[in-house]
């Protein structure tokens, strides 16, 4: 229905950014990430959106990048896994760090979102993992976060098969800069923050 909004900042909450299109002030909501990556008030801005209609309410939430609103619809289509846990999963993850977790059915990681136990970890690998995979394919999802997702499980193999945990594994590669656009800028980014380099 809105597939996107551009306009100025006029504000942001913890939770929500003010966009004012043409003298109209939408109430966005955001993911931790991306409200952090918000230009300053006064500054033209623009988000991809996905309504939400409910009995009680009308929700616009907000994103900056196609890949983490194709990964935010992703996440609401899985039963029991709403809005909010949706934008909780993407404010722990960025899009590529998640598509690996759940690729490499890694339940300990995604249950480290808040609101996001074990049985609905484990459904969020059963539902997306095949969806995912099928989706990167066939090209339907985004080229870039496959390629992204998929240095990132290279590098995370790489640190198991020289005997670190899937813990320290996941720790050290967590925040990786976008500079670390390669596996092996990605294993030394990891090795460093593990300091055996």
């Amino acid at each position: 229905m809105i597939a996107f909004l551009k306009g100025t900042m006029a504000g942001s909450t913890l939770s929500h950014a003010f966009i004012n299109v043409n003298g109209v002030g939408f109430s966005v909501g955001m993911s931790a990430t991306d409200l952090s990556r918000l230009p300053d008030r006064g500054s033209e801005v623009m988000v991809y959106t996905h309504l939400s209609v409910r009995e009680d309410a009308m929700v616009l939430y907000g994103f900056l990048s196609q890949e983490a609103h194709a990964l935010f619809l992703r996440l609401i289509g899985v039963s029991g896994v709403g809005p909010k846990v949706a934008l909780a999963a993407l404010s722990t993850f960025k899009p590529e760090e998640l598509v690996s977790a759940i690729q490499s059915q890694d339940v300990k990681a995604i249950s480290n979102i808040p609101g996001v136990g074990k049985k609905t970890a484990q459904r969020l690998i059963l539902e997306l993992k095949g969806t995912l995979a099928e989706e990167a394919e066939g090209n339907l999802f985004s080229a870039q976060i496959a390629e992204a997702s998929a240095r990132l499980q290279g590098a995370r193999d790489a640190l198991l098969s020289m005997g670190f945990s899937s813990a320290e594994a996941d720790l050290a590669l967590k925040d990786a800069p976008e500079s670390a656009d390669t596996e092996g800028a990605l294993l030394q980014y990891a090795l460093k923050r593990l300091g055996s380099v």
